[in-house]
């Protein structure tokens, strides 16, 4: 769906996507932004993916970094963001990391790493989107799961543990956080053509696991913002605790 065809849903509200510089964050982005959202764009590291991603969006943005592992530097990013434009009305958590490892040789520091990057990053920065959210009574948190944490894969678990985690976490958040207008959701993707699924070991398998996939192919970070963009709008509004898997029909 092009720019011009598409509702503007999200006018005047303000998105923050973590990990925006990465293949699904970056598509999320454009999306909400496409769809009328002013879009705060957060990075860890690649700053300069962050800033060319910035320079083709459609309406305002702005460019943040943080480390997300610290609650601390997630605090203080959701406080630039409100600081910039105001408010939050819509927080979408892409960011993450990926290393596969069996379980009897993976380190300590690997499992921790993960479960860190992925699951506590996510309860910082929704914490911190807490106080704002809650003092206007509403508001729309999306956390980008995995298949993985539905069905689990091998030299995953570490990986499913912390996806699985999230879409456990946005089950019980959903719940604390309802009577203040606020929905907390999920999407859970499959195989998505990004640079987390093209390296050189994951191609030598990639074959494999299409044949698994009932629509033979893999899918695009556009076929994930969709989703993301249905659950921030008012559509969604009462849809609240759920894990949406976008994953060519598996489960």
């Amino acid at each position: 769906m092009t720019a011009p065809a598409m509702a503007r849903r999200l006018d005047g509200r303000v998105a923050l996507v973590t990990g925006a510089s990465g293949g699904i964050g970056g598509a999320v982005a454009r999306r909400l932004s496409a769809e009328g959202a002013s879009v705060a764009l957060h990075f860890n590291r690649s700053r300069e993916a962050a800033e060319r991603l910035k320079g083709g969006m459609i309406g305002e943005a702005e460019v943040f970094q943080a480390d997300l592992t610290r609650a601390v530097s997630a605090a203080g990013l959701v406080d630039e963001v409100v600081g910039r434009f105001g408010k939050i009305d819509i927080l979408v958590h892409a960011s993450g990391i990926r290393k596969d490892a069996l379980l009897f040789n993976m380190a300590e520091e690997t499992w921790d790493e993960i479960i860190t990057a992925n699951l506590k990053s996510l309860f910082a920065v929704a914490k911190a989107c807490m106080r704002p959210m809650i003092g206007k009574r509403s508001g729309r948190i999306i956390a980008v799961a995995s298949l993985s944490g539905i069905t689990g894969l091998p030299g995953q678990t570490h990986y499913a543990a912390s996806k699985g985690g999230m879409i456990s976490f946005v089950k019980a958040l959903a719940l604390e956080t309802a009577r203040f207008g606020i929905t907390v959701n999920a999407v859970a993707p499959g195989l998505i053509e990004t640079a987390m699924i093209a390296d050189s070991s994951f191609a030598s398998v990639k074959e494999k696991i299409l044949s698994f996939v009932p629509m033979r192919r893999v899918g695009t970070p556009e076929e994930v913002a969709g989703p993301v963009a249905f659950l921030a709008s008012d559509e969604a509004s009462y849809v609240t605790g759920q894990t949406i898997p976008i994953a060519g029909g598996l489960p």
